[in-house]
């Protein structure tokens, strides 16, 4: 019996506390390829005032009337095709990053994942990590880039859930690491070791990031310049002879203005422009998901190839690569420091 433990009386409650927890987060996913779980994901994803920058009551009427109504079909049929047996893409990467910085971590720390919209929920695993007795948790994030419309809104989700707490945990939050030498060295190496792998070489290698409306720079959003240092950083690592670099951005939605140039008109430009040779990257995705699976790897093979194109290539994400994995590991252990 320890010293604590004699001085607490005989009905006081069981109290468990004194561990680290970690919480991986990522942006989120229906529960299966089907129009009624992409309805039901699209529906929370797309009330999120900080991804939809419109005023609700002129948003949810277009969102419930229209979108609702027509979107998750041909989502679904997306996800179908990049589903496999463990599920969504993305989830199973996720838990699997997790599961390796559990190893990683041994007992000293207890890791858990999480996805911003869908399960599992971040409200929920905050309160099991709670529950298992962390009193410090560090919430991270999984995006190299800042951006109001994911880093800020896992940020909101958490203190949320922070408010309706009698007895809060300590919490961190692991920053954005898109100039980070652990990140771009990272990236460097295992683009570097699957552009080996192909069976012609590139003329092109693209960087497409996730897009996002362009009045979110000039309301002062990171998230642009962030993107663009990474590519800078990435290219000047990576120095192949004859490879040319592009930055673009991906997965426009609406009829706003979003960030330029847009990737499936780069690739028809370059295609056109006689670039018969070209792989992509998705350097801002901690994990291959619909985005990089589908949108990249099948509409931008047959885009770049409808143009002209002959030869192309996605590579993966970092993934559970032995790279990016090290790479997290020393991120993790570095916003830990004081705790373990």
């Amino acid at each position: 019996m320890t010293w604590q433990d004699q001085q607490l009386p005989a009905d006081h409650p069981p109290v468990r506390s004194g561990k680290v927890g970690v919480l991986l987060v990522n942006l989120g996913t229906p529960e299966a390829p089907t129009a009624k779980a992409v309805k039901r994901y699209l529906g929370e994803f797309l009330s999120d005032k900080r991804v939809i920058e419109i005023p609700q009551i002129a948003w949810q009427p277009i969102l419930r009337g229209i979108i609702l109504n027509t979107r998750p079909a041909k989502s679904a049929e997306a996800y179908s095709k990049v589903w496999s047996d463990e599920g969504s893409p993305l989830a199973a990467i996720t838990k699997a990053q997790a599961e390796a910085m559990q190893r990683a971590f041994g007992d000293a720390v207890q890791v858990d994942w999480a996805m911003r919209y869908g399960a599992p929920s971040i409200p929920d695993q905050l309160n099991a990590l709670q529950e298992s007795g962390c009193d410090r948790i560090l919430l991270a994030p999984l995006y190299p880039q800042y951006c109001a419309a994911t880093t800020a809104t896992v940020v909101d989700k958490a203190n949320e859930w922070l408010a309706a707490q009698r007895w809060q945990p300590s919490l961190r939050t692991l920053p954005p690491y898109h100039d980070d030498p652990l990140y771009i060295d990272a990236l460097a190496a295992d683009i570097d070791r699957q552009l080996g792998t192909l069976d012609f070489d590139p003329e092109l290698l693209l960087m497409s990031f996730h897009g996002m409306p362009a009045r979110t720079l000039q309301l002062g959003d990171p998230y642009h310049c962030h993107c663009q240092k990474t590519a800078r950083l990435l290219e000047a690592k990576l120095a192949r002879p004859g490879l040319r670099f592009r930055t673009s951005f991906q997965s426009r939605f609406g009829p706003a203005k979003w960030l330029e140039p847009a990737t499936d008109a780069v690739l028809e430009e370059e295609a056109r422009g006689g670039t018969k040779r070209l792989a992509i990257v998705a350097p801002g995705f901690s994990a291959d998901c619909l985005e990089t699976l589908e949108e990249l790897a099948i509409q931008g093979r047959e885009q770049f190839t409808d143009a002209g194109g002959e030869q192309f290539a996605a590579l993966s994400c970092l993934n559970t690569s032995d790279a990016g994995l090290a790479m997290l590991e020393a991120l993790l252990k570095r916003e830990c420091a004081g705790w373990i």
